[in-house]
């Protein structure tokens, strides 16, 4: 009994300290917010001393210093391949002589393999495979077409010149 009197004094006093805090905290205008962002900072600086944290961000930033490299060099192999076809188109007497070159032939390849891909997964097998010339200028039609029905030729030749 007389250790159950202690407890009821213990948790009364308990709330009248803890009533005088909150009295105190809003004299000095510390808001639970504040407290939150302290918290916040104060967690956030030990997490980042730790040193499992101190490997974790050495081992992420050595990757993406790599990752960043590759796709540089990902990036100057596919510039170079446009660039040998730039060459190629402006170099050459006609559009035969391109289409015949290695690296056209890899594209066309590479863009029937995806084109026939696509058909499968979106739609199933197609009546007719379609060459690639084929793809390209059903494509294009479809481009033209859809630009012209959004645009108003001009009326007047001041139109035009603007």
């Amino acid at each position: 009994s007389q250790l159950e009197d202690e407890i009821s004094t213990l948790r009364q006093v308990l709330a009248a300290k803890e009533k005088h805090l909150v009295e105190i905290k809003q004299k000095l205008g510390i808001s639970l917010m504040n407290e939150l962002k302290q918290n916040f900072s104060k967690s956030w600086h030990d997490m980042q001393t730790t040193s499992a944290y101190k490997k974790t961000h050495e081992t992420l930033s050595h990757a993406g210093q790599k990752a960043t490299a590759a796709i540089s060099n990902v990036g100057t192999a596919i510039s170079k391949k446009f660039g040998d076809m730039s060459y190629s188109i402006r170099h050459s007497i006609s559009m035969p002589a391109m289409r015949n070159s290695p690296t056209f032939k890899s594209f066309e390849e590479k863009v029937e393999t995806t084109v026939t891909s696509l058909k499968t997964k979106v739609g199933g097998t197609s009546h007719t495979g379609g060459s690639f010339e084929e793809v390209l200028s059903s494509t294009a039609h479809a481009s033209a077409q859809s630009s012209l029905a959004g645009t108003r030729l001009p009326e007047s030749e001041e139109e035009l010149q603007c």
